[in-house]
């Protein structure tokens, strides 16, 4: 009599007879449709310069070939509706791609470009009496910190309060009125907002003044609406159980906006902050019309003009002087410091909503 026994079944047949794809079977055709899209652009430009390999369309037919591979597998393996949900999850992830390439490509581009003056003369000289090689930032970062920190202090206590205002206290037609200026003051372009502060000091000082706390007041004028929509709507998701629950217990309004609403979204107002002051301390134009530029270091914001790090990088690409090659590195240094200066406000911001938020304790 012949005794019949069953198969031995591996981990990777199980998976498969059980209508499930392995999970390093997605990262494996993906590799291989990269690798046969990228074979066949080698043949193609194999009778060519091995320089003119089309990189980016070997990427894009491995991609597509990808979809197509992916969606037809599952469909043969999974099921129709799993097969469609690998093909979206793999659309959505190539615009992801695509929309992180610029922004790659940018910090890939002013790194390399600027990273040749970040040296000790760079951030210690300022650029007077210098005309070609050389040359410094230190009059253009105190600029634009001592600029930027006056316009965060005028426009966020303006701005927080006003949208307290409108969350907590504001209705009918004032609340609107509000609400509708500030929708339009947030699309206003930034030239109109140093325009705008030079014309009244125009007025009241007299024409041609050019000095650091006007810039403050025109980037202020920018900031206050993005504080206002920002803080508005993170103090409308603080939910009302905890004024009532404050209420409740005799605690008045005022004393409940200042001990329970307010620590309960300091971290999202936090970065409401952080999103308004990384929205100005790129402007250029404003700064131009109000703060003026000069090649001297200057600390005083309510007495002669000021440079900032937007207004310095423009000044040297437009006006490159006896040497366009180093005006040019100054140009990019001035941006690669401008953006690090942003990355560590917002890691500033996280710090301090992370220390500042409402700590929640478990049971």
């Amino acid at each position: 009599m012949t005794t019949l026994t069953a198969a031995p079944v591996t981990p990777h047949t199980a998976v498969l007879t059980s209508g499930k794809l392995p999970k390093w079977a997605p990262w494996a055709l993906l590799g291989g449709s990269f690798a046969i899209s990228a074979a066949v652009f080698a043949v193609a430009a194999a009778g060519a310069d091995l320089a003119d390999f089309n990189i980016a369309g070997a990427a894009i037919v491995g991609i597509l070939l990808y979809m197509v591979i992916i969606t037809v597998i599952s469909s043969i393996v999974e099921s129709r509706r799993k097969a469609v949900d690998r093909l979206m999850t793999a659309l959505v992830a190539t615009a992801f791609l695509i929309a992180l390439l610029p922004l790659i490509s940018l910090l890939w581009t002013v790194v390399v470009n600027g990273i040749g003056r970040f040296d000790a003369e760079f951030f210690s000289n300022s650029m007077r009496n210098v005309i070609g090689d050389g040359g410094g930032i230190v009059h253009a970062i105190w600029g634009t910190v001592l600029i930027t920190l006056t316009a965060t202090i005028i426009s966020v206590p303006i701005g927080l309060m006003t949208s307290i205002y409108l969350v907590e206290y504001g209705r009918g037609t004032l609340a609107k009125g509000i609400t509708f200026f500030v929708d339009v003051m947030t699309g206003i372009p930034s030239i109109v907002a140093g325009l705008f502060i030079y014309a009244v000091f125009a007025v009241v000082i007299g024409p041609g003044i050019s000095m650091g706390f006007m810039g403050a007041l025109a980037l202020a004028v920018l900031m206050t609406p993005v504080v206002v929509r920002g803080s508005e709507e993170l103090l409308k998701i603080v939910p009302n159980e905890l004024r009532e629950a404050s209420y409740a217990l005799g605690v008045p309004k005022w004393l409940t906006i200042l001990k329970v609403v307010l620590p309960t979204s300091i971290a999202g107002i936090t970065t409401s902050i952080m999103l308004a002051i990384s929205r100005v301390i790129g402007e250029t134009a404003p700064l131009l019309l109000t703060a003026g530029f000069t090649q001297s270091l200057n600390t005083n914001i309510f007495d002669g003009q000021m440079m900032t790090l937007p207004v310095f990088a423009y000044n040297q690409y437009m006006n490159q002087g006896t040497n366009p090659d180093a005006s040019v590195a100054r140009a990019w240094a001035a941006a690669l410091t401008l953006i690090l200066i942003v990355m560590v406000l917002n890691l500033l911001a996280r710090l301090i909503a992370k220390l500042f938020a409402p700590k929640m304790s478990g049971r």
